[in-house]
């Protein structure tokens, strides 16, 4: 069964812009942040789609729900799990159209505006594992997305189908595997017992990333 959650923001990380951005927080950056963060607050929802599937392994392959799948990245989140949890998150196309604005208007405003979009998108990711975690009693492993280590981004196709992103969230994915809107998410997380779970929400962070060449890394 596919289901729906819908979000009031979450907390807003400005250290997390600021990182995405590649900025100092100097007097100029602030108060350009500031900005973008009231206009960008107007326009912006928080909706997450998601499917709870059995794992079944066979051999160096997967089984999620339909998904069958070889990766050594997926083991990872799966190990010691008999069941995952398969979610995709927006913040919604009426945000990408005020980029989009502001890439012919104002360069300094557009990068603002990108690295709010990648911060609502993971802190959406964070309020969402955090509230399964509260609601059911269980824990998560690090969530992983398609196109992350050795997890073939082709997979997206498999999840979109799962979880009919397009009817339950607006959300589509164009023949490049381009998401839109284009900040959104897709994740799988292994889910264990609340005593062995390695807290995906707060635990999704640079230093449990194997990326090490990521140029947006702490």
């Amino acid at each position: 069964m596919i289901s729906l959650k819908i979000f009031e923001a979450p907390v807003w990380n400005l250290s997390e812009i600021l990182r995405y951005a590649r900025t100092k927080p100097d007097d100029t950056s602030l108060v350009l942040i500031d900005e973008c963060i009231k206009e960008a607050g107007a326009v912006l929802s928080y909706k997450v789609c998601y499917t709870v599937e059995d794992v079944i392994r066979d051999g160096d392959y997967s089984q999620i729900g339909k998904i069958r799948i070889k990766s050594n990245t997926l083991e990872r989140t799966l190990s010691g799990c008999e069941q995952a949890l398969i979610f995709a998150a927006t913040v919604g196309s009426p945000f990408d159209r005020l980029t989009a604005k502001y890439s012919k208007l104002s360069p300094s405003k557009a990068v603002i505006m990108h690295a709010i979009g990648a911060e609502r998108a993971e802190a959406l990711c964070d309020a969402f594992c955090r509230s399964f975690e509260a609601e059911t009693g269980y824990r998560l492993n690090r969530r992983v997305s398609p196109g992350y280590g050795d997890l073939a981004l082709e997979t997206q196709r498999e999840v979109f189908s799962m979880l009919d992103c397009p009817r339950k969230i607006g959300l589509t994915l164009n023949g490049s595997l381009l998401m839109s809107p284009s900040k959104s998410v897709t994740a799988v997380a292994g889910i264990v017992s609340a005593d062995r779970g390695r807290l995906c929400g707060s635990q999704n962070n640079c230093d449990n990333c194997d990326k090490i060449d990521c140029g947006y890394r702490k």
